[in-house]
């Protein structure tokens, strides 16, 4: 029998960093989805297949923060990476709390993202085994 997959959600309004973590995250071998924005990915229908969401932090409409602080609010907490490329220590302490499993800065090394998924991906699966 198959093994399933992790999905690996991206959702960021700049397409270019949009398509290539999903080009990573599918090279290697995950599962990838991408969305333009909080509201797009807040409806896919697979969201609770979602292993691990990938988020920029600034984007029009709900930031990567509140989505994460949404999704926790309607008990689909999902092992979240931030990114961003305007950093500010506030956020990055907040989020930080909040559960977030990584903040990163834009740009960063493909390494430190799968460092930090594969983080989250540990984290779902302490989750899935402990209920």
């Amino acid at each position: 029998m198959p093994t399933k997959r992790p999905l690996i959600a991206i959702v960021d309004d700049d397409e270019s960093m949009r398509e290539a973590i999903k080009g990573l995250l599918r090279s290697m071998g995950f599962d990838a989805e991408a969305f333009s924005s909080a509201d797009d990915f807040l409806r896919f229908p697979h969201i609770r297949r979602t292993a691990c969401l990938v988020t920029d932090i600034n984007m029009p409409g709900m930031s990567g923060l509140d989505l994460h602080r949404r999704l926790v609010a309607l008990g689909k907490s999902i092992p979240t990476v931030l990114i961003t490329a305007f950093p500010e220590k506030n956020v990055r302490a907040s989020a930080l709390g909040a559960g977030i499993v990584g903040c990163l800065t834009k740009p960063f090394g493909e390494q430190v993202l799968l460092d930090c998924i594969s983080s989250a991906l540990a984290l779902n699966s302490g989750q899935e085994s402990g209920s």
